[in-house]
């Protein structure tokens, strides 16, 4: 009896031993497909914002592997490393597409990507994240507005250092009714982004 009883616990352990096994491995392949879907959506939401700022006829290297660290930078809004995408065609740059955030939105930081060419001037402007009052602040968003596309081809000498403001403030560019918080924070970012690359041309293409 005893040994019958010692031979239904091995038998049950085993069970459990098993069942354990194969739940701890369902859940690490669930794990790693999700993951890796993660990673690839991701991926696809990076290079469609990418190409928005430049076309895809304009470059011909991967600009979502051809990047650079870039260290925190007051100009850039960052607090910590963030990458900077490098466009290049036959080998030549073509542009830059940098992280930056306006930290002063109405309701907090507005991250942006900001491409600007070589030559300093403006491929374009995206949000990419907010958390700006729906129906006034988020007119910052293309699906939104066409707003922020009133930064294509502007640089630090277009309009010039007077006009990088909103129209409230004396500058060229619009405000919303009703919000101007929001896009005043967005002008003075990418402003602050063209500053950089001014600084950091040489570097950015080392």
């Amino acid at each position: 009896m005893i040994a019958l009883n010692r031979r239904q616990i091995l038998i049950s352990g085993a069970f459990l031993w098993l069942f354990a096994v194969v739940g701890t491995t369902l859940v690490a392949f669930t794990e790693y497909n999700t993951s890796s879907a993660i990673a690839e959506n991701e991926r696809q939401l990076l290079l469609r914002n990418l190409y928005a700022l430049l076309p895809r006829d304009q470059l011909d290297n991967d600009i979502a592997t051809d990047t650079l660290s870039l260290p925190a930078s007051p100009l850039l809004g960052t607090d910590t490393a963030t990458l900077a995408y490098r466009a290049r065609r036959a080998g030549e740059p073509v542009a830059a597409v940098f992280n930056s955030i306006a930290p002063n939105g109405y309701n907090g930081r507005i991250h942006l990507l900001v491409g600007v060419y070589v030559d300093g001037s403006l491929a374009g402007v995206r949000v990419v994240n907010h958390i700006e009052t729906p129906g006034l602040g988020d007119a910052v968003e293309i699906r939104k507005s066409p707003w922020i596309k009133s930064f294509d081809g502007k640089s630090l000498d277009n309009p010039g250092e007077s006009g990088w403001r909103v129209k409230r403030d004396g500058g060229e560019f619009d405000q919303f009714t009703g919000a101007t918080i929001t896009p005043r924070a967005v002008v003075e970012a990418v402003h602050n982004t063209l500053l950089y690359y001014q600084q950091n041309a040489d570097m950015i293409f080392e």
